[in-house]
C-alpha cells in the first residue's frame, strides 16, 4: 500500500535501493542486525519482545517493475504455553519475499503517466518511495505467519490438573480420588457433624436394624 509519509533513511528497516540504479538484473545482498519493533507477533500469545536483537539477511534484485526483496529474519520469540501457562522461548526463522514497485510503472514495468490512478490495484502493492523501501509491513506479516498460534513448552505437555490447577509435568502420578456424586453431599454433612451427633445417628441406625430383625 502506498504511504503519504516520507520514509526515514535512518530507520534500520528502511532500505536504500539507489545502488541498484534501476538496472534490471542488478543484485545487492545485505545483512543487518536490528532491534525488534513494538508489537511484533501475535498479541497476547507469542511474539518477539520490543528491542530484541533480530538478524536480517536480505537479497535485493532489480527487475523491470521495481525491486524484488527476498530475505530471512531470525530472533528469539517469547510467549506462554497454552496448556500449562509456563513461559515459552522459541527460535524464530521467518522467510519473506515481496515486490516493491516503482510508483511510475505498472505491473509489467511499463512507465505510466499518472501513477496511482487505479486505487484498487495500488491498495495491495508496496512501492519504492524516493529510492527507499520500508521492510516493516512485510516483516510483520512474515513473523505472524512463522509463529505458532498455540505455543507449547513441549509437544507432549500434559497441561494443568482440571481440579486443582497443578502442573502435571511436575508430578506425573498426580491424581484425585474419584467421589461418587451421590454420596458427596452426605460426606460433606458428616464432616460438619460433632462426635455426639454421629453417635446419635449410629444409635438410631442400630435401633432400625433391631426392629427389622423382629
Amino acid at each position: 500500500m502506498a504511504s503519504n509519509a516520507r520514509l526515514d533513511h535512518r530507520n534500520p528497516l528502511v532500505i536504500d535501493t539507489h545502488e541498484l540504479g534501476r538496472r534490471p538484473g542488478a543484485l545487492q545482498r545485505l545483512t543487518r542486525e536490528i532491534d525488534a519493533p513494538a508489537d511484533l507477533g501475535i498479541p497476547g500469545v507469542v511474539g518477539v519482545p520490543e528491542g530484541t536483537p533480530m538478524e536480517l539477511e536480505l537479497r535485493l534484485e532489480s527487475v523491470m517493475e521495481g525491486v524484488l526483496v527476498t530475505g530471512t529474519a531470525r530472533a528469539t520469540a517469547k510467549g506462554e504455553c497454552v496448556r500449562c501457562l509456563e513461559p515459552v522461548e522459541l527460535e524464530l526463522e521467518a522467510d519473506f519475499q515481496e515486490m516493491f514497485s516503482y510508483p511510475d510503472a505498472d505491473d509489467r514495468g511499463r512507465v505510466i503517466a499518472e501513477p496511482g490512478d487505479d486505487a484498487e490495484d495500488d491498495e495491495d502493492r508496496l512501492f519504492i518511495e524516493d529510492g527507499l523501501i520500508d521492510l516493516e509491513p512485510m516483516l510483520r506479516d512474515a513473523v505472524v505467519l512463522a509463529l505458532p498460534m498455540q505455543p507449547v513448552c513441549q509437544e507432549d505437555c500434559p497441561g494443568l490438573c482440571s481440579e486443582c490447577g497443578a502442573r502435571l509435568a511436575d508430578d506425573p502420578d498426580h491424581h484425585h480420588d474419584a467421589v461418587d456424586i451421590r454420596w458427596a453431599a452426605l460426606q460433606g454433612l458428616a464432616d460438619t457433624m460433632t462426635d455426639g451427633e454421629k453417635d446419635e445417628m449410629s444409635g438410631a441406625e442400630a435401633g432400625v436394624d433391631e426392629k427389622q430383625e423382629k
